[in-house]
């Protein structure tokens, strides 16, 4: 017994190791650690039958890749033409594709099987972009290309994955009712090309889309489009298509909302230029309403200072002619925050030497106690301060000192030192800056020269984030100066004006109406600290054929001085 114990013993003793060494390596199992992320789309490695076959005759085409697929929104994304009645069927299976086609191809067609976006990784999702597989089913491939290039028409920027898509002549009423089947993707340039395309007449686009459906939607997405059909018996090139945010056709609000301030919010999908509103019902508040159109002209802020009504209508009109009628209502529990805020023109704490400070209340302002507003120099109390309601602005104030450099400066709004409508008032704010020195700016006298004094045209001065900083309408050669800006790089954009009415006008789509021109002078117009500089610009008679991105050029010895 003692020698069967001692073996058993034995025997239970390794088999505990055996079990302790197989959960230790299970326990020790771990996918690598670090290194860099899979960005690489997954590679075709292999097709069958092979791509650009012609006298098809497969029932099954098998795509084989270097890494592990799946398909993703093929049911947007991909697409035959010529159209099936009944599509082919798509499956992922591990590392391959396959297509199981239907009985109802053509003779002697040329077909193209486009996946979009469809076809990613099974890890990182990385998407491999505009792959497609052509065949022919009779002897010869429709070969015909269209190649071109896709900006924006606003910023001259290219317009990176921008879906171009063409509809035969013959089918292009079904532009913005159904996908187009013929289509691809802009690269990181703006640049685009469609292969294996038929001899026939084209109506050619660009859309940059929300939802990724290929389907035009006017209220969401921008539009480019060549007016005149592509007659496509050559292949083409230099295609240069031009996005824009089309204005609808139909005036509609697109969003109004009655604010937790109780201000009332109103936003519509098209920019008016006279706009007026009126209080329909109850009429007896429309006397004291304030209210403040956007810059653009595409939306609203209102104030009623009577909240006795369970409902208002509003009457939005544009010259004069009324567009619509607004209906909110609201509890008469209802209650609102009202919370003073103010904004002002700083640029990162620092005052322009050469501007007012500006501050700007989010509440219409019943009355100001300048007694409560504190102005510390150098942590000394000052007077001598005065506050004042801009002219045109009724919720900006100007603020007037004799500032001092190398100053710092503490404004302080006390608290109730402002009282705004319905007699909200404010918890303290304070607001620390410095003055900038001047010799931190400079100024840009640019001699705009225009070809033809029969037309208009507009000069815009942007930022590198092409945010328009200043515009001026041209009508003659005319020298414009830009003192005191902030050093920095900008550059001059030239609106060609054609109706005359001042501001940048896009484009119609069914009216065939392009947005008007915009010419970018090349050359950066950059401002210099504590400098003077003179440049000149000549207005081609007509925009370059492609919006290029503005790039520093070297300058053709501008006039500068010290001031």
């Amino acid at each position: 017994m003692a020698k069967n114990g001692k073996h058993t013993f034995f025997i239970n003793f390794r088999l505990l190791l055996i079990v302790a060494i197989f959960i230790y390596g299970c326990a020790s199992m771990k996918s690598p650690e670090g290194g860099p992320r899979d960005t690489t789309p997954p590679k075709v490695l292999k097709m069958t039958p092979e791509n650009l076959s012609t006298n098809f005759k497969a029932k099954k085409i098998t795509i084989e890749f270097d890494e592990y697929i799946k398909l993703n929104n093929e049911f947007k994304e991909f697409s035959i033409s010529p159209e099936l009645e009944k599509a082919p069927e798509l499956k992922a299976k591990l590392k391959r594709l396959e297509i199981n086609l239907p009985d109802s191809l053509e003779q002697n067609t040329t077909y193209t099987l486009n996946f979009g976006k469809s076809i990613v990784d099974i890890n990182e999702g990385n998407q491999l972009k505009n792959f497609t597989y052509v065949f022919a089913t009779g002897p010869t491939l429709d070969s015909l290309t269209i190649t071109g290039h896709v900006t924006n028409a606003l910023s001259g920027e290219p317009e990176i994955e921008a879906t171009v898509f063409i509809f035969p002549l013959s089918r292009d009423s079904l532009f913005g009712k159904k996908k187009p089947s013929i289509f691809t993707l802009t690269d990181s340039s703006g640049n685009f090309k469609l292969n294996n395309i038929k001899k026939d007449t084209y109506k050619i686009y660009a859309l940059k889309e929300k939802n990724g459906d290929r389907i035009y939607q006017q209220a969401s997405d921008e539009i480019g489009f060549i007016k005149d059909p592509i007659v496509l018996n050559k292949n083409v090139d230099s295609i240069d298509l031009k996005i824009f945010k089309e204005i609808a056709d139909n005036f509609r609000v697109v969003d109004k909302k009655l604010n937790n301030d109780g201000s009332i919010f109103i936003s519509f999908n098209q920019k008016l230029n006279q706009p007026e509103i009126s209080i329909i019902e109850p009429a007896n508040i429309d006397k004291g309403k304030l209210f403040k159109f956007s810059k653009n002209g595409d939306s609203l802020s209102l104030w009623l200072d009577n909240f006795s009504f369970d409902s208002v209508k509003i009457a939005l009109k544009n010259q004069g002619k009324t567009l619509d009628t607004i209906k909110f209502n609201r509890g008469k529990k209802d209650t609102y925050n009202r919370v003073i805020a103010i904004s002002d023109n700083l640029e990162n704490g620092v005052l322009n030497p050469n501007r007012d400070l500006i501050v700007h209340f989010n509440l219409p302002i019943k009355s100001i106690d300048e007694s409560k507003i504190m102005l510390l120099e150098d942590s000394i109390p000052r007077k001598g301060f005065t506050l004042t309601k801009d002219s045109l602005d009724f919720l900006k104030y100007h603020l007037k000192y004799k500032w001092k450099p190398k100053e710092d400066y503490i404004l302080t709004f006390k608290e109730n030192a402002v009282t705004a409508i319905f007699d909200a008032k404010n918890k303290e704010i304070k607001k620390t800056f410095t003055l900038g020195q001047p010799l931190d700016y400079g100024t840009l006298t640019l001699s705009v020269e225009t070809p033809d004094t029969s037309k208009n045209y507009i000069l815009q001065i942007v930022n590198k984030e092409k945010e328009v900083i200043s515009s001026y309408p041209i009508l003659r050669n005319t020298k414009i100066t830009l003192a005191n800006y902030k050093a920095g790089i900008y550059f001059a954009r030239i609106v060609y004006d054609e109706n005359k009415n001042g501001i940048w006008d896009t484009g119609n789509v069914k009216q065939g109406i392009q947005p008007e021109p915009i010419w970018y002078e090349p050359k950066e117009q950059s401002i210099r600290a504590n400098w003077a500089r003179e440049e000149i610009i000549k207005i081609p008679l007509k925009p370059l054929p492609v919006v290029q991105k503005p790039k520093p050029v070297p300058e053709n010895k501008p006039k500068i001085q010290p001031r």
